[in-house]
């Protein structure tokens, strides 16, 4: 027998994102970013004890403002004192992981969701998932957007409104579409 298709996304394999175990998964996700999303109000303490029923982890102190979204939630892990602004958009077919101490300003889209290049593969309706990993006491500017696949280590900044295509060394700035490394000074 053969590797479900939720078992091929948490692979990292060419997988069809309309099958049915996923779809369920994307809903009771929908059902509970609802939840999420009308809590705004509520305490932080009460939002952390949302964000623990859905993500892979929450780290101490971590803050997740709404609104969010998000298509899984399990694929999510914060580290300690995470703070994520409002309006973020992670797309979680693989795992994103942000490191402690980490900085996320509004409107920043993070991908993990990719696409085949060869248009008969995208025509059949197959994508695939590449890891982000987020170092700790990283700065990511609103408005930027994480591809597929980047790796941005530790002490990193991310200037607003950034693409950001390449890995990015820790300690680098970078910033523009694409995002380049900025000069020292």
């Amino acid at each position: 027998m053969g590797l479900s298709e939720k078992q091929k996304m948490l692979a990292g394999r060419p997988y069809h994102p309309g099958d049915p175990e996923l779809r369920a998964e994307q809903a009771a996700a929908a059902a509970w970013l609802v939840r999420y999303n009308a809590a705004l109000a509520e305490p932080v303490e009460a939002r952390q004890a949302l964000l623990a029923e859905r993500l892979g982890k929450v780290g101490q102190g971590a803050i997740l403002r709404p609104p969010f979204h998000c298509d899984y939630g399990w694929n999510i892990r914060l580290g300690a004192r995470v703070f994520v602004n409002f309006g973020c958009v992670f797309l979680d077919v693989a795992p994103i992981t942000i490191g402690g101490d980490t900085r996320i300003g509004p409107g920043v889209h993070i991908y993990t969701a990719d696409h085949p290049r060869d248009p008969a593969q995208r025509r059949a309706g197959v994508e695939s998932g590449r890891l982000v990993h987020i170092g700790s006491n990283v700065w990511i500017g609103g408005g930027a957007i994480i591809l597929p696949g980047i790796t941005i280590g530790d002490d990193a900044i991310v200037g607003a409104g950034s693409v950001v295509t390449h890995d990015v060394a820790a300690g680098a700035s970078v910033a523009g579409n694409p995002a380049q490394p900025l000069a020292a000074g």
